[in-house]
């Protein structure tokens, strides 16, 4: 599984940490939100890794832009093809049911962490979200299992084996509610207050977006968000560790003139053009509907063969004239484009524009949480990621990242810059492409 110091996992190799290691995914951190805050002057242990030859670029994600593909992604290196997590939701097509995927037994790959504790690299994964952590904790082939925890659950939560009877006993603070704009700070504190008790080398800490639903960038509690992550971010410099950032996807204003949610109801459209019996599953939906109302912006259909010969392709020109939809397309071709597992994905793929969500029907969602001001995501507009790591590349992978000519450039150039990067490709960078990574 390891040789000269590497991993293998799928069309990858990962070099084994020769330091401490951690990323951060902060959930629904589209670049600008880095961007405002460092011109504010809010972070400035950030700024100075930046300044001192670190990387911050913009990069993507994976389609559906939600929460649960993304983070299995930047785990396994993978797109959702490959690993096999649609969405937050997918519909079993057998029982009829739809089911969250947060199971592990939903990944058609192992993680990092588990080839990682293969090989004898002691990892530590903690979720603000408690439905990430078995996922991130998924031991599929056998062997030791990676310690994954939830800020959510933290007063749950214990690691007997280690002495370790509270979490919050060790952190030195009770853990917010998910819904309290500091939950994410108390994953961080998590990873920083338990790793030499666990003895971890490679940490993924994970955090939730309540505060990018809530705020735009330069928005008040958006600002304490990221002052306070800032000065954490420096407490694990401090702590020796190479840091890296992503996010697991972005986040735009959906609203109408009004203030209320810009949405279409697919299956009221589709109803009223004389076309019922087709089913809309929203993959946005989890259990923290507060933040979001289940209104995203990417939705699938399902055509059941009941509804008659040509029934997708009437239902595509349906949707697609809809204002705010921007694309309709096939499974087949929606699969290929966006490298999503055919099997796990419905007859149609439907994305909403920068500014529109996607529902089923008005009757279905309580959107009493989300009546005014709506942000949220899902679809092209929020693909967009940041990729930062805190200490400087290596020349030769400087340029191969960002382009001829980058080697030589000043390291403040590449700050915003587009690169090919995607989210799956952090663990890569931090692990395989730093000049001072064996430090």
């Amino acid at each position: 599984m390891s040789a000269l110091g590497m991993i293998e996992l799928c069309d990858r190799r990962y070099a084994l940490p020769a330091r401490k290691t951690v990323v951060f995914c902060v959930d629904g951190c589209a670049p600008e939100y880095l961007e405002a805050a460092l011109e504010d002057g809010l972070m400035p242990r950030l700024a100075g890794t930046l300044a001192a030859g670190g990387l911050f670029v913009r990069g993507r994600g994976q389609i559906p832009s939600f929460t649960n593909p993304n983070n299995v992604s930047i785990v396994t290196g993978q797109p959702t093809r490959v690993h096999g997590i649609s969405g937050n939701t997918y519909l079993d097509t057998a029982s009829g049911e739809e089911v969250p995927m947060n199971d592990p037994r939903f990944l058609r790959v192992p993680t990092l962490f588990e080839r990682m504790e293969q090989a004898g690299v002691k990892t530590l994964c903690i979720t603000a979200k408690d439905k990430l952590r078995a996922l991130l904790g998924a031991c599929r082939e056998g062997g030791p299992r990676p310690i994954s925890l939830s800020a959510e659950r933290a007063h749950e939560q214990a690691i007997p084996e280690l002495g370790i009877a509270s979490i919050p006993g060790v952190v030195g603070r009770e853990n917010p509610s998910i819904y309290d704009w500091d939950i994410s700070h108390y994953a961080m504190e998590m990873g920083l207050a338990l790793h030499e008790r666990v003895g971890a080398r490679l940490l993924y800490v994970s955090l939730t977006d309540y505060v990018q639903h809530k705020e735009p960038p330069r928005g008040p509690m958006s600002d304490r968000f990221y002052a306070r992550f800032d000065a954490l971010y420096g407490a694990y410099l401090d702590a020796g560790f190479v840091c890296g950032v992503t996010a697991d996807h972005g986040m735009n204003d959906k609203t109408a003139a009004d203030g209320s949610p810009n949405v279409r109801y697919l299956e009221d459209a589709l109803r009223e053009a004389g076309l019922p019996g087709l089913r809309v599953l929203l993959p946005i939906t989890d259990p923290y509907i507060v933040h979001h109302g289940a209104l995203g912006s990417y939705a699938t259909v399902y055509v059941d063969a009941a509804a008659g010969g040509g029934a997708r392709d009437r239902a595509a020109e349906v949707l697609a004239r809809l204002p705010g939809i921007e694309l309709v397309l096939p499974r087949e071709d929606a699969a290929r484009r966006f490298a999503l597992p055919p099997d796990r994905i419905g007859d149609l793929v439907v994305l909403g524009d920068r500014s529109t969500v996607l529902g089923k029907s008005a009757a279905y969602h309580d959107l009493s949480a989300v009546r005014r001001g709506l942000r949220s995501h899902g679809g092209l507009h929020e693909a967009e990621v940041p990729i930062l790591v805190s200490h400087p590349p290596r020349p030769e992978v400087r340029a191969r990242l960002l382009g001829e000519g980058a080697a030589s450039a000043p390291a403040s150039a590449a700050r915003g810059q587009a690169s090919e990067l995607s989210n799956a490709d952090i663990f890569d960078v931090v692990l395989n492409g730093l000049a001072t990574a064996a430090a």
